[in-house]
């Protein structure tokens, strides 16, 4: 009876134990915003890097966090939570507990105060691909509370290959025509999206209070695959945008800090 403790009391679930430790649980808090380079989570979390790096380790272990090479640099090393398997553990972990523990869907997005829209910008190098795709699946899914922009560092032509992969999901992007970022220099904005490692290191400054988020997505149009880069990454790009409405949705509040285990 190994699942089973004291008197026939269940075993917490795995996920729990995993996700408890205080520097993987700041390690996820950290990756569910945004993908982060290892030194970047050294610094957020203040820890020695070799700890961060073990503890990325048993993440990745597990299935929670991935690893992709930076296209800007191939030195560097991108990390991604993957939200959808986080939400089905801590779905089962509430379940183990009470059948009526259910992640609920996220609330309709309310505009900040004094503000009629919430602004939402998605960059990438070409805006031909992925901040468009991004740009798309948004719109469509966020309402008329959003206002969305895409664009990008050296614009081109939209692939057709967008459009067909949009054309997939029930989207239109034949009217699609890719933008400078220059085009929204001095715009405010709530959220700013890069999804490309070589446009975060351009990525300008926008007025306001918007904390930039990193998605690190290769270019489909880059991938030898063809056709199917591009649904791999409508299909990436609809699962982040998913969890994107969540904490679109949520006030901002002031981070809190995490106790030290004794």
């Amino acid at each position: 009876m190994g699942d089973r403790q004291g008197h026939g009391a269940p075993a917490p679930p795995a996920f729990l134990s995993l996700a408890g430790h205080p520097v993987r649980w700041q390690l996820l808090g950290e990756l569910a915003r945004s993908d982060r380079q290892v030194h970047e989570l050294t610094d957020l979390v203040g820890r020695p890097q070799n700890l961060v790096s073990y503890h990325l380790g048993r993440l990745r272990q597990a299935n929670l966090v991935t690893a992709r090479r930076s296209t800007a640099d191939g030195r560097d090393t991108y990390y991604s939570l993957d939200l959808a398997t986080c939400g089905r553990l801590l779905t089962a972990a509430g379940g183990a507990l009470h059948p009526a523990l259910l992640l609920a869907p996220p609330a309709a997005p309310v505009p900040h105060r004094g503000r009629t829209r919430i602004w939402v910008l998605f960059l990438c190098t070409g805006n031909s691909s992925r901040s468009q795709m991004a740009e798309a699946l948004l719109r469509r899914l966020g309402g008329e509370a959003l206002q969305v922009c895409s664009a990008g560092s050296h614009p081109k032509q939209v692939h057709r290959d967008a459009v067909a992969a949009m054309a997939e999901h029930g989207i239109d992007m034949t009217d699609a025509r890719a933008k400078h970022l220059d085009t929204f220099i001095g715009q405010r904005f709530d959220h700013v999206i890069t999804l490309c490692d070589r446009v975060r290191e351009v990525c300008p400054e926008f007025p306001g209070d918007a904390q930039p988020i990193h998605w690190s997505i290769p270019d489909p149009a880059g991938e030898p695959d063809g056709y199917p880069a591009f649904r791999r990454v409508a299909a990436e790009l609809a699962g982040r945008i998913g969890f994107l409405l969540h904490q679109i949705a949520l006030p901002r509040v002031a981070p809190t800090s995490i106790m030290e285990e004794s």
